[in-house]
């Protein structure tokens, strides 16, 4: 690979294998800057990303790879990875694994620190050394992570559970107070309730 940037030329060899990992890597990183982004001016996607997978992809014929590259933009200076690509390769793959996994850390720190925030008010938050907060948290944490890998998603149910009339009686604690919820403690975190 070869081009000038400012003048100055830089040179990167790669044997076909590596370059097939560029490719994946490239394809993944910009995945996953892009993919939750619609692209409109409120959420526009993130270009530079965008430009670095077609500048790789252009490169894809070159090294063997004609067939994962859909070049039909090209003349746009865009490239499109193909279905074949993403078959092919591992890079799919890789992709659901960090769905998965994201989808499962993400539910029980989330729970965790919902719990957290509801069983302690600001001020006793306040008063709590960093590591007391943080051995607190992780005892909802680690409560939901013992759930969710013995049972999945099976329990999880969402419930109202309350009426106007109820959330006027509740303790002044921070998101609770805010959102109309029911205390959630240690003791009573099997009911589950989102």
């Amino acid at each position: 690979m070869e081009k000038s940037n400012n003048n100055k030329q830089l040179k990167i060899g790669f044997t076909k294998e590596q370059f097939e990992t560029l490719l994946k890597l490239v394809y993944l990183g910009n995945w996953m800057a892009n993919a939750n982004r619609d692209g409109s001016a409120e959420d526009p996607h993130k270009e530079e990303y965008e430009k670095l997978e077609d500048y790789i992809f252009s490169f894809a014929k070159q090294f063997g790879f004609g067939e994962y590259v859909d070049d039909e933009s090209a003349t746009e200076g865009k490239f499109f990875p193909t279905r074949k690509f993403e078959e092919e390769t591992d890079a799919h793959e890789l992709r659901e694994d960090y769905d998965e996994e994201t989808f499962w850390d993400e539910l029980i720190d989330r729970m965790g620190d919902r719990d957290f925030f509801r069983h302690y008010s600001k001020d006793e938050i306040k008063k709590m050394t960093q590591e007391k907060r943080f051995e607190k948290l992780y005892e909802f944490i680690d409560k939901w992570a013992d759930e969710i890998n013995e049972h999945g998603i099976e329990r999880l149910n969402i419930e109202k559970t309350m009426t106007t009339q109820t959330k006027t009686t509740l303790p002044d604690r921070s998101r609770e107070a805010e959102m109309g919820w029911r205390k959630v403690g240690l003791e009573d975190i099997n009911k589950f309730n989102i």
